[in-house]
């Protein structure tokens, strides 16, 4: 029995430490749209020399945030006026 060979080309490998091309690919955003929120600090990055570096993990736990952050319900603003209730005309 031959054993199969796994390719690198159609399953790119995901490291713990990306640059901005495979982070940019892991997120499903343009390299330049990262770059922005990574120099702009919204986005979990570090830079080592003067290229950006992603942790794979660091981007996860982010994400987590910011999709519970998407989901939660407002609360209502503190002092603010309640429309009242229109009644019908019969």
């Amino acid at each position: 029995m031959r054993n199969a060979v796994k390719s690198n080309l159609l399953v790119p490998e995901i490291r713990e430490v990306m640059d901005i091309r495979q982070a940019s690919d892991y997120l499903g955003i343009s390299p330049d749209t990262l770059y922005k929120y990574a120099s702009e600090a919204f986005v979990p990055a570090f830079k080592l020399g003067n290229r950006w570096r992603f942790k794979r993990s660091r981007l996860d736990e982010w994400m987590d945030r910011q999709s519970d952050m998407a989901t939660a319900v407002p609360e209502p603003a503190v002092g603010a006026k309640q429309k009242k209730p229109v009644k019908a005309a019969y």
